[in-house]
């Protein structure tokens, strides 16, 4: 909005030329959503205590402590994220970019499909929501949607093809079963991170971090000069989601402030499902879907250990694990709930690096 309304005035005030930047306008998203976040989190959790009685609904069959300690605490707390996101990349993205309202549509839909289920769960009092065919069903038309229109959007030449990291020019054709790719990687993001986010503050950073570092590589990718050094896939127009992944960073962080240990409202699949959402979207668009498993190689763990615990006990009837997902196994062998936090965030940051580095090993 910003970018249309002031800098077509650059000509005459030359402090205006600033919104052409990315980086400027980056910078501003950030602020902007964690200001906001600031000011409406209060606010926000008063409104959700208010309308949540008795607090999230919390798993009988989970750490005991969890009964205790997290009784009462209100969820959708990701409602505080997306309304500092989606104002903040609304006030100062280019909004005549596609990229930009395809990830806002995959992001705020797939957080519509867990305020749905976040609404159910406390509704009904209990932890099932809405269906998992449902659920599934929505994510997978949403990401159907999003990957055809960011087909349209790229060049023809790379349009279909899948990215191989670290090889200058290895790209996988899958012609017309792409959009199913992109779909796949979406509602795996999404659905990686809800695993995840058991903890106070578990998802919120490792998110933020994917998020830091997918704003280097939309930046990267959308300019031409540097992709072409970096000899990687240029991309017109992708650039400017370093706007609102900055965004995201603003919000996630204003968020944070509020579900630190401990936490005072909980983001709910509201939040879980539109951030991991966020970050898929971001990855088939950059053409980064694979660099995304490595950057958020915490959200893989956490999903393959749901998987193979439910696969084992269901041939078996034993558990590999004594909970899953991992962060409870942790915690069910007596490790503090800080000490799984931090450790993970840690992780988090190492592999981060290691998705750096794929940009400049060629």
């Amino acid at each position: 909005m910003l970018y249309a309304l002031l800098f077509p005035l650059a000509g005459h005030v030359h402090f205006f030329n600033l919104f052409r930047y990315i980086t400027f306008r980056a910078g501003g998203a950030c602020l902007t959503a964690l200001v906001i976040s600031f000011w409406l989190g209060p606010k926000v959790i008063r409104k959700l205590k208010a309308m949540q009685r008795g607090g999230q609904p919390i798993r009988t069959d989970g750490p005991e402590r969890h009964l205790i300690e997290k009784k009462g605490t209100p969820t959708m707390g990701g409602v505080l994220i997306l309304l500092a996101l989606g104002f903040s990349t609304l006030l100062w993205a280019d909004l005549d970019n596609g990229y930009v309202w395809a990830v806002l549509m995959v992001t705020f839909g797939y957080g519509a499909i867990g305020f749905a289920d976040d609404f159910l769960k406390l509704t009904k009092r209990n932890t099932k929501g809405v269906s998992g065919r449902v659920r599934l069903l929505g994510e997978g038309v949403i990401g159907l949607i999003a990957a055809l229109w960011m087909i349209y959007l790229m060049p023809d030449a790379i349009a279909t093809d899948l990215a191989v990291p670290v090889f200058k020019s290895l790209l996988i054709p899958f012609g017309f079963l792409f959009p199913l790719v992109g779909l796949f990687v979406m509602m795996g993001s999404a659905n990686a991170v809800n695993f995840t986010d058991g903890l106070d503050g578990l998802a919120t950073v490792p998110t933020m971090i994917a998020a830091a570092v997918f704003v280097l590589i939309a930046y990267l990718v959308g300019n031409k000069i540097f992709a072409g050094y970096l000899e990687i896939n240029f991309i017109p127009g992708v650039g400017e989601l370093a706007v609102f992944l900055s965004a995201l960073i603003g919000a996630g962080l204003g968020f944070l402030w509020f579900n630190a240990p401990p936490a005072a409202v909980f983001m709910g699949d509201t939040g879980s499902l539109s951030l991991g959402g966020a970050l898929g979207s971001v990855a088939v668009a950059t053409k980064n879907e694979i660099v995304l498993a490595i950057v958020g190689g915490l959200f893989v763990v956490e999903t393959i250990s749901v998987i193979v615990q439910v696969f084992w006990y269901k041939r078996t009837g034993r558990r590999v694990f004594l909970m899953a997902p991992l962060h409870h196994h942790f915690e069910k062998k007596g490790w503090a709930e800080p000490t799984i936090v931090i450790r993970f965030w840690i992780i988090s940051m190492i592999l981060g690096l290691v998705g750096l580095a794929t940009l400049k090993i060629r």
